[in-house]
């Protein structure tokens, strides 16, 4: 097990990245206001910033830290890294599998359970906490439906019958997502998950985690020898990191939602740290995203007991766990992939 990955967000719009010696430079109009040796980095997180030299980009390459080009929004653009890692057989059984729609639905109906199952759990907290103050009739009957859910994928199941029943829980999910913001309610809602723009304060909230979290999801396939673009629920697309978006559906509702409600629900963000541009799109401003980087980290500081594996790591590392049990499968060693399930 390696040790818990240690990003570095660059969220100023006019910083530059620059190589000196063995370390990272970083330059705001000439002026040097951070430095860190290479060696301490795993990977590098850039939101529209002013660009990075050559030199510290083939230092990166060379040292296996991993650089990831985002949008302002958080939409990724590009990324930099080094040769492939790991056993060329993992990858050819990786392909092989992909090929086969029957395997790909086994593996497929894993991922979901661990992301149904851990969207149940989010519902269920949020009654525990607050059943005495809301009314959760809803929540509670969405709940029990996920369940069904869940023990309907332990079934043998065709592809698109599990995209159907991941499509169906996710709708009924989001249908009282709203119900379990209780702050600022004029400023952050849910009517429905849109992207690609964010149409609202919470999806943009979202999906700036949910980009966050594809970072690290990739990271960790690629650390341990996988191709993070050929998945098995997310079929090929030029472009699109199938495996990784696979997943981080486990993670979703446990790093992503959670974290996205504490933050609203606890006053940490507010709705003026959000703009919404003439094409109707939202994006968060960079003092929010300071906020939201913050907690993020702090977040995966945190340590929690694997359900699988009986030990405790840090919550950053559970993409890196899974990783690491979805490659001990594909070579044999596992009978089946064991999702993570939040409890």
């Amino acid at each position: 097990m390696r040790k818990m990955l240690n990003v570095l967000y660059i969220t100023n719009p006019e910083a530059y990245l620059a190589k000196d010696g063995e370390n990272l430079v970083v330059r705001v109009q000439d002026e040097e206001i951070f430095r860190t040796p290479i060696h301490y980095l795993e990977g590098i997180v850039t939101f529209g910033y002013m660009g990075a030299s050559p030199a510290l980009l083939g230092m990166c390459v060379e040292k296996g830290v991993t650089v990831s080009f985002l949008t302002a929004h958080g939409k990724h653009q590009a990324t930099v890294h080094g040769t492939p890692k790991g056993n060329v057989l993992l990858r050819r059984k990786q392909y092989r599998l992909a090929d086969s729609e029957s395997e790909s639905a086994k593996l497929a109906s894993m991922f979901i359970i661990g992301k149904i199952a851990n969207c149940r759990t989010v519902l269920r907290r949020f009654m525990s906490d607050y059943g005495d103050k809301v009314q959760i009739e809803e929540v509670d009957r969405v709940s029990k439906i996920m369940a069904r859910n869940v023990l309907r994928l332990g079934k043998e199941l065709l592809l698109d019958e599990v995209r159907g029943i991941e499509g169906e829980s996710a709708q009924m999910y989001f249908s009282v997502f709203d119900q379990l913001i209780i702050c600022h309610k004029d400023h952050f809602f849910m009517k429905g998950r849109n992207r690609r723009p964010p149409l609202d304060n919470m999806n943009a909230l979202l999906s700036f985690l949910y980009s966050l979290l594809l970072h690290e999801t990739r990271s960790a396939l690629e650390t341990v020898g996988l191709d993070p673009y050929v998945g098995f629920l997310h079929r090929d697309r030029p472009g699109r990191t199938g495996l990784a978006l696979d997943l981080m559906e486990e993670f979703r509702p446990y790093l992503v939602d959670r974290l996205a409600l504490s933050l609203i629900n606890r006053r940490q963000v507010t709705g003026d740290g959000f703009l919404k541009k003439e094409s109707g799109g939202v994006i968060m401003k960079e003092n929010v995203r300071k906020i939201v980087i913050e907690a993020w980290q702090k977040r995966k500081r945190e340590e929690i007991t694997h359900p699988f594996l009986e030990k405790k790591i840090y919550v950053g590392l559970l993409p890196y766990a899974q990783a690491l049990l979805l490659a001990r499968h594909l070579r044999g060693d596992l009978d089946r992939y064991p999702p993570f399930v939040w409890k």
